[in-house]
């Protein structure tokens, strides 16, 4: 599972949470493509999907352009 780098960790910020990993991995794909660097963190508990959230991190740097390029696909939609 992919973690952030310890010594980075208060240069991530989360910008979306789902509990579906394939909301994640769209998102995730459409921020690289845009250059944005991003990174899925899996909180679920292993044995109960249905606990935990995913979390999809990007730097601190990139947090507005990240959610204006959610917004925009998702005024798309």
């Amino acid at each position: 599972m992919p973690r952030l780098p310890e010594d980075q960790d208060s240069h991530w910020e989360v910008v979306f949470s789902t509990t579906l990993l394939y909301k994640a991995e769209i998102i995730k794909g459409m921020l690289e493509e845009e250059g944005i660097q991003a990174v899925i963190v899996n909180k679920q508990d292993s044995s109960y999907i249905a606990f935990g959230e995913i979390e999809l991190f990007v730097p601190r740097e990139n947090v507005l352009d990240a959610k204006q390029i959610m917004e925009r696909a998702a005024s798309d939609e």
